[in-house]
């Protein structure tokens, strides 16, 4: 069995004197492990770092085993990401929560390509800039589970204007007159979300934005599988509630 993809390291750890376990989300095989041979040493650390990208190759003798990965720096970012407490927040808060929510070596191309560009932003710009882009991604990798979100009109009217809370139970929009009496037990719609013309939201939207992926999350996707939310995506809660 042998396949070559694209690929970000999602995290790396050590196996045996000199090798290494390498997890992966690939545009073409989903989330993925291998092993690096020497993947420990001087020479190959650089390249295996949380964010940078790759070109790599698998081979196994059976598609169900770990099999190994022969790789090559395809772009370098996290080296820059190590200098920024904000762009560091981002990358561990992306990579845990790719790995925890994604199956095993389930292909989602789209969730690949939408890490490429988070990690682009993160690396590059300030947390204003990218933390929005973080929340689409979300919403993105929801939606690409089978768990999207409707905020395309009213669950109670219909109406599609005006939309201002979302329903934490259903993940459907609300108006903000059918809300009105049940607001305290809404989530605030983050007008940036509905691709608002000029929308550059504040910190409080990015925060709301945060709470309200980070709920659907844990309630439809880890939760049911038994497991927490990772411990890097809540300090990005954290991050963000700072920054408010």
């Amino acid at each position: 069995m042998e396949w070559s993809d694209d690929a970000i390291v999602l995290s790396v750890r050590p196996h045996g004197e000199s090798s290494a376990i390498v997890e992966t989300l690939t545009r073409e095989h989903g989330r993925h492990l291998g092993l690096v041979r020497g993947g420990a040493s001087r020479k190959a650390k650089p390249s295996l770092q949380p964010g940078n990208s790759l070109h790599l190759n698998w081979r196994a003798r059976l598609n169900e085993h770990l099999g190994n990965f022969t790789i090559e720096l395809a772009k370098a970012r996290a080296g820059d990401m190590l200098e920024s407490r904000d762009a560091l927040a981002g990358l561990n808060a992306f990579s845990a929560v790719v790995s925890a929510a994604m199956p095993e070596r389930e292909a989602h191309a789209s969730v690949f390509e939408a890490g490429n560009i988070l990690l682009d932003a993160i690396q590059q710009d300030s947390f204003a800039h990218w933390a929005p882009l973080f929340v689409r991604f979300e919403l993105g990798l929801l939606e690409a589970l089978g768990f999207g979100l409707d905020l395309s009109r009213c669950a109670a009217t219909g109406v599609v204007d005006d939309l201002i809370y979302i329903s934490p139970r259903t993940g459907r929009a609300v108006s903000r007159t059918a809300g009105a009496p049940y607001k305290e037990r809404l989530f605030q719609l983050p007008q940036f979300l509905l691709g608002a013309q000029n929308a550059d939201p504040d910190a409080s939207e990015i925060t709301a934005g945060l709470r309200l992926t980070g709920h659907f999350l844990m309630e439809r996707v880890l939760r049911p599988h038994g497991r927490d939310m990772p411990g890097a995506r809540l300090q990005l809660d954290g991050f963000a509630a700072r920054e408010s």
